[in-house]
């Protein structure tokens, strides 16, 4: 019940346009992390500035990262502490207005050069998106959570995984890099479409 009341305030923060609290920010950022994650993690959010900062130092090997009040959509992330210098060094290039392929390749270069730490054993990204919201009812309008698995430099000969992503089953993006991955996509929730009287 507390924590609809809070994810209602975050809700609400965000249709005024203001930046939420740190405690509607903490408890909507750990929204994507197992259960018994959340209360340990340490999460990344706010401040009335709007810049980032950490609202809670963490207890276990989670980051968690509040929605940017900026945007309407929600879209929170949770991921194991020893991907956050690539996640950092990630968002450092999107404020110069570097993306993409782009972002990608300098960090993949900033690795293989050793100036860029990147875990060599396999990490867990958690990612949950809505839409919209449902501020009276304190929902995330469509959810979807899906998962990422950082594992670089595996290959589809390393994995036994396929480069085309397919509905529901694990996929290898960025194979033979740095930033390799495993996607886990499930299927997205269809519309339902009301019947005619």
């Amino acid at each position: 019940m507390r924590f609809l009341a809070v994810f209602s305030l975050f809700v609400s923060a965000l249709a005024a346009g203001e930046i939420p609290s740190a405690e509607a920010q903490i408890a909507s950022a750990v929204l994507p992390a197992p259960a018994e994650f959340r209360e340990g993690a340490a999460v990344l959010g706010y401040n009335p500035k709007g810049e980032l900062v950490t609202l809670r130092e963490g207890k276990n090997e989670l980051i968690c990262l509040a929605s940017d009040p900026s945007k309407t959509a929600l879209s929170v992330a949770c991921y194991h502490k020893d991907l956050e210098p690539y996640m950092a060094r990630g968002r450092e290039l999107v404020a110069q207005h570097i993306t993409g392929p782009k972002r990608n390749e300098i960090r993949w270069k900033e690795v293989a050069d050793g100036k860029l730490a990147l875990p060599k054993l396999p990490r867990t990204l958690y990612v949950l998106t809505g839409s919209s919201y449902d501020a009276a009812a304190g929902k995330v309008i469509d959810p979807y959570l899906r998962w990422v698995i950082y594992s670089p430099y595996a290959t589809p000969e390393s994995t036994g995984l396929s480069t085309k992503g397919s509905d529901g089953a694990p996929w290898l993006m960025s194979p033979g890099t740095a930033g390799a991955h495993i996607m886990i996509n499930p299927p997205k929730a269809k519309a339902v479409t009301p019947a005619n009287p």
